[in-house]
C-alpha cells in the first residue's frame, strides 16, 4: 500500500486529501524511495493556494524528503538498495508521499550522524543558505547583512551561517519572541514588525542600527510587501536577493528607482540554477551537512507531524506560528 497527499482543487489547507494511490515502479534512471521524513517549504502552502503553478490537478505536494533506496530503475549503479538518501528539487513535485520513485542523479547520501527528521528539514533550506551567502553574494566579516523572516526555517539557517562568517547581522521578526529566537541563533540586530503593519517598514530602523550607512545585501524571502523596504535598506551599490515570495510576487521594478537608490543590484536566483548539475548539487549537499555536523547549521524543529496531518502543517505555516522548519513522517 502506498498513501500520499494530493490536490485536486487550489484553496484552503482543507483541500488537502490523505489518499491510497498507486505504488511506483522505477523507471529507467530512477531509485524508489520509501520515505522516512518529509519536509515541508512555503512553496508547498503557495502552490496549494493557487499562488504558485502546478503542472495540473489533481496534483502531489512537497519537493523535498529523505527516504531509504528500496529498487533501483534499470541503469542505476549508485545508489543500491538499503542506502538513505534524500532530494531537494522544485521539479520533483509529490514529496508528501510513503514511496516516490525519483531520479537517482537527483539524489544526495545523508551522513550517519544526520538524522532523518534534521536532513528532511535542512537539505532543501540549507542549500538555499548556501547559494545565497557563499554564491551570490560572498559574506565576508566586513558586511552587514539584513535578513527577512529571520526566524523562519530559511531565515534561521542564514542568520547562524551568516554568523559563523562573521557578518553582523539585522532580521525582520514578526513578534518579541521570534525576535529572541532569532538571537539565540545568530542575529545581532532584530527588528520587529508586526504583521499587520501596513506597510512593512523597517528600512528607517536599519538606518539607524548601521548610523545611515545600510546593508551590504539583503536577503528578502517575503518578496511584494517587502521590496521597497528592502532596496531603502541598501547601502549605496548594495545588492537585494528577492529569493521568496512569501506576501506574493514582487510588483514590476522601475529601474530608474535602483539608479536613485544609490545604483543598487537586484537578483532573483532560484535553487535549481545552483544545483544545476551533479557535481554542483553534491558540493551544495556535502557543504550543508558538513555545515550540521560541525554544528555551523543548527536546524530547529518546529514540528513533527504525522503525513496525513498535512493540513495541520499548513495551517501553522501560513498563521506565522512556526519558528525554524517544519517535517512529515510517513
Amino acid at each position: 500500500m502506498n498513501r500520499a497527499i494530493r490536490l485536486h482543487a487550489t484553496g484552503g489547507p482543507e483541500e488537502l486529501r490523505f489518499e491510497e494511490v498507486p505504488m511506483p515502479a522505477p523507471a529507467r534512471g530512477e531509485v524508489l524511495l520509501r520515505q522516512l521524513a518529509i519536509g515541508v517549504n512555503f512553496l508547498d502552502v503557495r502552490q496549494r493556494r493557487g499562488d504558485a503553478p502546478l503542472p495540473g490537478l489533481p496534483s502531489g505536494l512537497g519537493i523535498e524528503a529523505v527516504g531509504i533506496v528500496v529498487a533501483t530503475g534499470e541503469g542505476v549503479l549508485a545508489p543500491t538498495v538499503g542506502s538513505r538518501v534524500a532530494y531537494a528539487d522544485t521539479a520533483l513535485l509529490g514529496a508528501y508521499a510513503e514511496h516516490r520513485a525519483v531520479p537517482a542523479w537527483r539524489v544526495v547520501p545523508v551522513p550517519d550522524a544526520v538524522p532523518d527528521d534534521v536532513a528532511a528539514a535542512v537539505l532543501l533550506k540549507g542549500m538555499t543558505a548556501e547559494f545565497l551567502v557563499r554564491r551570490t553574494f560572498k559574506v565576508g566579516p566586513s558586511h552587514r547583512v539584513l535578513v527577512l523572516a529571520a526566524a523562519g526555517g530559511t531565515g534561521v539557517l542564514l542568520c547562524q551561517w551568516l554568523h559563523h562568517l562573521g557578518a553582523s547581522v539585522l532580521g525582520v521578526v514578526s513578534s518579541r519572541e521570534k525576535a529572541d529566537f532569532a538571537v539565540a541563533n545568530g542575529c545581532h540586530h532584530p527588528i520587529v514588525v508586526e504583521p499587520s503593519a501596513t506597510p512593512t517598514a523597517f528600512a528607517a530602523v536599519v538606518r539607524r542600527i548601521t548610523q545611515d550607512r545600510g546593508v551590504d545585501v539583503v536577503y528578502d524571502s517575503t518578496g511584494r510587501a517587502t521590496l521597497r523596504e528592502s532596496l531603502r535598506s541598501l547601502k549605496r551599490r548594495g545588492l537585494l536577493v528577492s529569493f521568496g515570495a512569501a506576501s506574493g510576487a514582487p510588483e514590476p521594478l522601475d529601474l530608474a528607482v535602483l539608479r536613485d537608490g544609490g545604483s543598487l543590484f537586484v537578483t532573483r536566483p532560484s535553487l535549481d540554477d545552483y544545483v544545476a548539475s551533479r557535481p554542483e548539487l553534491e558540493r551544495a549537499a556535502s557543504a550543508v551537512f558538513s555545515a550540521v555536523r560541525r554544528g555551523v547549521l543548527r536546524p530547529h524543529l518546529a514540528a513533527r507531524l504525522a503525513l496525513g496531518d498535512a493540513a495541520e502543517a499548513h495551517l501553522r505555516l501560513e498563521s506565522r506560528r512556526t519558528t525554524g522548519a517544519t517535517v512529515l513522517i510517513p
